[in-house]
């Protein structure tokens, strides 16, 4: 069942062939990435899981991309290096289209950290969310959010506990990060807030 809270819709790319990711309560799943390009011209790379049974709707045939439809979903990964946290998109819909690219993403649901308000090396102010979203069962997922500029400074203002509903993008993210003295490449999977939102009356500013 679709979740009104949690909706996706990427139309994208097949980059890589589906490769098992793990069993869960109602079967296998499998995993493949979907490359979406912004209009910038800059590409995200998703990962997308689709259940056993629909592997073969990946395939695209003669049609150049693939719409996607469905939810976010994240779990922690426990490593060698530390628990990490894995953003993936359950389809619930596969469609081969002649489409042009797409990524939306609306999210409803209630900050677990405080905002953390920043500025980027180009003086930008950017904020830094953590939005908690029911998936119920009283299971949640745990969605990192970033929003810039006159939504970043409200949304500094609110305090955990606040429901918010956010639109936006999935997007990928590559950084470096040192293990030891060995530089590392990673890539990091957020939520690019174009709109975020109070669910009820705006709160006022937060003690920090």
């Amino acid at each position: 069942m679709d979740r009104a809270n949690d909706i996706v819709r990427l139309c994208g790319e097949v980059a890589g062939e589906p490769e098992f990711s793990h069993s869960g309560a109602y079967g296998a799943y499998y995993k493949f990435p979907l490359a979406v390009r912004r209009l910038s011209g800059a590409v995200d790379v998703l990962n997308i899981l689709v259940p056993e049974e629909r592997r073969a709707e990946v395939a695209t045939g003669d049609f150049p991309r693939l719409l996607v439809t469905g939810e976010v979903r994240t779990y922690n990964n426990r490593g060698p290096q530390g628990p990490k946290l894995v953003i993936t998109v359950l389809a619930r819909g596969l469609e081969p289209t002649e489409a042009g690219f797409e990524n939306s993403v609306e999210l409803m649901g209630s900050l677990c950290k405080e905002p953390k308000i920043r500025r980027t090396p180009m003086g930008r102010e950017i904020c830094d969310l953590m939005l908690a979203v029911n998936r119920g069962y009283g299971r949640a997922d745990y969605l990192p959010c970033i929003a810039w500029g006159a939504v970043a400074r409200r949304a500094a203002r609110w305090g955990v506990g606040t429901a918010v509903a956010i639109t936006g993008r999935l997007q990928s993210r590559g950084y470096i990060k040192m293990e030891g003295e060995t530089p590392v490449e990673k890539t990091a999977y957020e939520i690019s807030a174009v709109t975020a939102e109070v669910l009820g009356p705006e709160p006022e500013e937060s003690p920090k």
